[in-house]
């Protein structure tokens, strides 16, 4: 049985049907009113994105063959995923192109990824087997939902302990919301993103590095028996050298998980 049967909750969602700009201007993001973003589980600490960051690029038009397209950036990646030094490369940003759009592509691709690797060891992960989510008993990842108020705006109840599976489930549909609203990942060309989009982005990429977390410390036996220890070890590298390109999370957001992503990083 393939492994993708084991988990239907979420559909995937393998493209976002951007096409990247050649030589349009990029139009500057509009602010949207708190109200667009929920408010994330617990621990949500304001990002700031560093400004005037450069970040390096690469140029994608091999032979004079312009790259325009999700599908081209796609091609490109899987190609250059057989070696480190390709994986490296893979994870820059494409010259002349616009980094929100980068991020929104990626951060689509690693919710897939996760969603599939977590969907191989769901008959695994039950409130009775894993009550609660953790990596490791040092940590421990709660969940905080929010109540809304006569005024409108959303206040956050008190963070709780869940069932890993449970935990997994909200954090997956809680990120789902947001691509499904078009003024946070707008589907249009050309179509501007909200100002807070890069810290939003911040906070998916710390959630969902959690899962990775749960998975390495509580199901890697399983994974190893279904043989997609590679799998899950391509994927969390190419999550590491992403989300470091572009400082996504912090050193400590790695937890049990550390050294690995010291070794990884290293390569």
């Amino acid at each position: 049985m393939s492994f993708f049967q084991n988990f239907n909750t979420h559909s995937l969602r393998s493209t976002r049907g951007f096409k990247l700009k050649q030589s349009s201007p990029i139009s500057s993001p509009q602010p949207v009113s708190n109200s667009t973003f929920p408010n994330p589980p617990q621990n949500n600490q304001p990002y700031q994105q560093e400004p005037g960051q450069a970040y390096q690029t690469i140029n994608l038009n091999n032979g004079g063959q312009s790259v325009s397209s999700h599908k081209d950036i796609r091609h490109y990646a899987e190609q250059t995923l057989g070696s480190d030094s390709a994986l490296i490369q893979a994870v820059k940003l494409p010259q002349d192109e616009d980094i929100n759009e980068w991020l929104a592509i990626h951060v689509v691709d690693f919710y897939n990824q996760i969603n599939m690797l977590y969907g191989a060891i769901t008959e695994f992960c039950s409130p009775k087997t894993c009550p609660r989510m953790i990596a490791t008993d040092e940590y421990e990842y709660l969940w905080q939902e929010t109540n809304p108020s006569s005024n409108g705006m959303a206040s956050p109840k008190r963070p709780v302990s869940l069932p890993a599976c449970e935990y997994t489930e909200n954090l997956m549909n809680w990120i789902q919301n947001f691509f499904d609203n078009d003024n946070i990942f707008p589907s249009k060309i050309g179509a501007p993103f909200p100002q807070q989009f890069p810290s939003l982005v911040k906070t998916i990429f710390k959630r969902l590095f959690r899962i990775y977390a749960h998975i390495y410390c509580h199901h890697f036996h399983e994974i190893s028996e279904l043989g997609l220890q590679s799998h899950l070890n391509t994927s969390l590298k190419h999550y590491v050298l992403f989300s470091n390109e572009f400082n996504l999370i912090t050193r400590k957001d790695y937890g049990p998980l550390e050294d690995l992503v010291d070794t990884m990083l290293k390569k």
